[in-house]
């Protein structure tokens, strides 16, 4: 152990000497840990080495990532001061019964119910408690199940496959059988998440190699302060994060009363023959938040290669262009140690890159122009898809957007033309990867496929295209930031940013269509063509999100 956190039977002098510590027991073994005004997360992350609790909003207490057990109730441990956890019995992950973490990971596993995994070890927690507090003889159904996860983020599996893996779990269904190619699956999941991925039983555990949990002991912890977030000279450096943050002043997450606002007008009416004609259909977007629950953390050791931000993640793209790799590496040699570069939630969502905001008006014969701020790569993504219409880069004040989030900017076309008629619901959507996706939304759910070469893992490919149409049917109808005429971020909580929880989440139903060609990305462009269906069937209305 590390720091001022001994088992029982080893407690130090200068632990007496400060005079406060709490004791309770941690996965069945009793320990002592010095009380510094902190919270339980705090405790199970630094000194007591926990790290199958993850830190996705600390200390908003709305991801539930970093749920554990709390004589058997789970409870989200970064909103839980230390000191009132004083004699009782805390359960992470790692401290569940023999064979029971392993029979939820490989129920999660089965299903697709894990992606990237950093939610996965809180939402096994819930599951976990939620079982545990069943009378015998019985099983919550599903729908208790989703309303347990209300507590819970996921922004990677649509959430839909993480039920599949509660009802596995618990017997109410079977699971998948048949063989698994771990070579095939993590080629599928790295084609769909566009970075490398793993894929396993030790995904669902919490253990994809995540940069928050693999930098070398020691390391210092930096976090922005002022001046840009490139610059490595604006980064506060300090010994542990709970300094750090001090140091820097972090400010506490908020949600905005401030409406959410498209930052572009529609462009004016063309001129034709007989005058001016309308539009077919107009769309104005806002600033949308990728959401990814792991923060995105770097470290570096002096002279070597950066470790993140994508590991086993990266938000679908969003990730790509990070600043922080090149941040960390100056860090490190500056300071001649290991530097973990490690912004929070917050800080996040103010220099992280978002969705660029369009607003475009388009003719059923495919033509139209589309206004969009200013975005390396993006007036190439639209014409990939949209060559008729004309894309016009504008500068507007707001956080930095990226062409590489999931299909920006030629989504946004597709959803557009849908809308004006140059194409219908259902119609196959062809994405710059060549792959192939239609998608139809009534009253009773989602109806999708999907052709994109060899499927390689059905059961991988079907989780990424369920997330995938559930991020485009929380983005048309509920996402969105709010961001002032000087373009700060004004929404910094992970609930503010308007994704879908679980019970809110409509049936999605996918089906994979052979194919023995190449294998491509399949789930952008059920994104993109689950976005246009929803929007239609929203009745098209000139603003998003539609509510």
């Amino acid at each position: 152990m590390t720091g001022h956190t001994h088992w029982v039977g080893e407690f130090s002098l200068d632990d007496q000497v400060m005079g406060k510590s709490v004791n309770l027991t941690v996965d069945g073994r009793p320990v002592v840990v010095a009380d510094e005004n902190g919270t339980l997360l705090d405790a199970l992350r630094g000194p007591l080495g926990c790290l199958s609790v993850k830190d996705g909003c600390s200390p908003q207490g709305q991801c539930g990532c970093c749920t554990v057990l709390i004589d058997g109730q789970p409870r989200v441990s970064c909103v839980t001061p230390l000191r009132r956890v004083a004699g009782r019995s805390v359960v992470t992950l790692d401290g569940l019964p023999a064979g029971e973490a392993d029979r939820w990971a490989k129920a999660f596993c089965a299903t697709g119910g894990s992606q990237c995994g950093f939610c996965t070890p809180g939402i096994v927690l819930r599951f976990a408690g939620l079982e545990a507090a069943t009378p015998a003889g019985t099983t919550p159904d599903r729908d208790r199940a989703a309303r347990a996860l209300q507590a819970h983020l996921c922004r990677c599996t649509g959430w839909l496959t993480v039920l599949d893996a509660w009802e596995v779990a618990v017997g109410i269904r079977p699971a998948p059988s048949g063989p698994v190619d771990r070579n095939a699956s993590e080629q599928r999941a790295s084609l769909e998440g566009r970075s490398p991925q793993m894929v396993g039983p030790q995904v669902a555990l919490g253990r994809g190699g995540f940069a928050a949990d693999t930098a070398p002991v020691g390391a210092m912890i930096a976090v922005p302060g002022s001046g840009p977030v490139e610059n490595p000279d604006s980064w506060v450096v300090a010994d542990t994060l709970a300094l750090a943050r001090q140091a820097a002043g972090k400010v506490q997450g908020r949600r905005t009363t401030a409406d959410v606002v498209p930052p572009l007008q529609a462009p004016p009416v063309v001129s034709g023959d007989a005058g001016p004609v309308e539009w077919d259909a107009v769309l104005r977007t806002v600033w949308v938040e990728p959401a990814p629950l792991e923060t995105d953390a770097v470290w570096c050791v002096p002279g070597g290669e950066t470790f993140g931000p994508l590991a086993n993640g990266g938000a679908f793209g969003a990730k790509v262009d990070s600043p922080l790799p090149d941040v960390a590496r100056a860090l490190a040699d500056m300071h001649d140690k290991p530097v973990l570069v490690a912004p929070s939630r917050e800080e996040t969502v103010q220099f992280g890159p978002k969705r660029p905001p369009v607003a475009g008006g388009a003719l059923a014969d495919g033509t139209g122009v589309l206004r969009v701020v200013r975005t390396p790569g993006i007036a190439e993504a639209v014409a990939s898809v949209a060559p008729g219409l004309n894309v016009l880069e504008v500068d507007v004040d707001g956080p930095p957007t990226a062409a590489t989030a999931r299909a920006a900017g030629w989504a946004e076309a597709i959803v557009l033309l849908t809308g004006a008629g140059a194409m219908v619901p259902g119609q196959p959507v062809i994405s710059p990867d060549g792959a192939e996706a239609t998608a139809i939304v009534e009253d009773e759910g989602i109806w999708v496929t999907v052709r994109c070469g060899e499927p390689l893992d059905e059961v991988i490919l079907r989780s990424y295209c369920i997330g995938a149409a559930h991020m485009a049917w929380s983005w048309i109808t509920s996402e969105g930031l709010a961001v002032d005429g000087s373009g700060t971020v004004h929404d910094l909580t992970v609930r503010s940013f308007g994704i879908v929880r679980a019970k809110d989440t409509p049936a999605i139903n996918v089906d994979v269509l052979a194919d023995g060609g190449r294998p491509v990305n399949g789930s952008d462009a059920v994104f993109a063509a689950v976005a246009a269906a929803t929007w239609c069937y929203r009745g098209c209305p000139n603003e998003l999100p539609t509510g």
